[in-house]
């Protein structure tokens, strides 16, 4: 599944999430779905455990639902 939100673009399946960010830098933060949460109403992921520890806000509800959908999590 890809996203595109504005801040960069997210890459998903059902084991492992990859958030490309826009910039200069063209940062990559990847993460097993297991250590993937999502918060709904701030439209958030996080992601902890394994060493990796990062945040990224989306721009929707929809856009959280369509990731909650094609990773298998539901929103907290």
């Amino acid at each position: 599944m890809n996203l595109t939100f504005s801040e960069g673009r997210i890459i998903a399946n059902q084991h492992e999430l990859v958030v490309r960010l826009n910039g200069s830098a063209r940062a990559s933060l990847q993460s097993l779905v297991d250590d993937v949460t999502l918060i709904g109403g701030a439209n958030v992921i996080t992601a902890s455990g394994s060493g990796v520890n990062w945040s990224v806000r989306l721009d929707s509800a929809e856009q959280l639902a369509e990731l909650s959908e094609a990773i298998g999590i539901a929103i907290q």
